[in-house]
């Protein structure tokens, strides 16, 4: 496979991740529910290993340290009684 260089900057890195975050969310979730749909798994998956990969490029460009995304509950958010985060 050949490799392609562009240059964008920070802000237009985080939109373009911001927006296939939302389109892979998309795919995986709401499309499948669509009458004739027939989704490809593994596109999902390499879509969301290259958001991954944008998203730590981007982290590295802006300073911020790089650690791994968590899938957990945000932690500025309390538990409720059942001891979940309550949603917004």
């Amino acid at each position: 496979m050949k490799n392609i260089k562009i240059e964008v900057t920070l802000e237009e890195l985080l939109l373009l991740t911001t927006l296939m975050s939302d389109q892979l969310f998309r795919r995986e979730f709401i499309d499948p529910k669509m009458p004739g749909y027939k989704g490809d798994p593994a596109e999902v998956a390499r879509g969301k290993e290259l958001v991954f990969r944008l998203k730590s490029v981007a982290r590295g460009a802006s300073g911020l340290p790089m650690v791994a995304e968590s899938r957990r509950a945000p932690s500025h958010l309390s538990p409720n009684r059942n001891g979940v985060p309550g949603a917004v």
